[in-house]
C-alpha cells in the first residue's frame, strides 16, 4: 500500500505541476481604447449616421504604403467611395473621396472604451456643404 500511496502522490503532483505550467486560458484580444491600433481597424464595419436611416458598409485593409494606416472602400447602397485613415491612441481619423483624388468627407472619432476596439463614435463632416452628422461604427463578424 505504501508504494501505491507514493505513486498516487507522484501522479497528483505531476497533475498539479501540469496545470500550473499551462496557466489560465488566454482571453480574446480586448485592448483598452488607447491601445487599439491599425490591426483592430482591419475588416468589415457598419456605419450608422444620426438623423438618417441610411447606413453604410466599410471594408478596411492594410494601407500598402503606410504600415500603421488603413485603406479601403465605403459602400452606401451601391455608391462607393475610397477611404483612408488611421487609429492613434484611440483617436480615429478617416478621409473619404468620391473621385479618388479630392477629400469629400472627414471622419473624426474615438474608440469606445470597453468595446475591445469594435466600436467607434464620432462626427462625419462633408467637405462640400460642411454638413456634420454623428456616426457610430460597429465592426462586423466574430472577434
Amino acid at each position: 500500500m505504501r508504494g501505491g500511496a507514493a505513486a498516487l502522490a507522484a501522479l497528483l503532483a505531476s497533475g498539479v505541476a501540469g496545470a500550473q505550467a499551462t496557466g489560465p486560458t488566454p482571453q480574446p484580444d480586448c485592448p483598452q481604447a488607447f491601445e487599439a491600433g491599425q490591426r483592430h481597424l482591419l475588416g468589415l464595419w457598419h456605419a450608422q449616421f444620426e438623423g438618417t436611416p441610411r447606413g453604410a458598409t466599410l471594408l478596411l485593409e492594410p494601407h500598402p504604403d503606410q504600415s500603421e494606416s488603413v485603406r479601403g472602400e465605403i459602400n452606401r447602397d451601391g455608391e462607393r467611395s475610397a477611404v483612408s485613415g488611421e487609429l492613434d491612441e484611440g483617436d480615429f481619423t478617416l478621409e473619404e473621396s468620391r473621385n479618388g483624388v479630392n477629400i469629400s468627407a472627414a471622419w473624426l472619432g474615438e474608440v469606445v472604451e470597453g468595446s475591445c476596439g469594435r466600436e467607434i463614435r464620432g462626427t462625419w463632416r462633408s467637405e462640400t456643404d460642411k454638413a456634420e452628422r454623428p456616426f457610430v461604427l460597429h465592426k462586423l463578424g466574430t472577434p
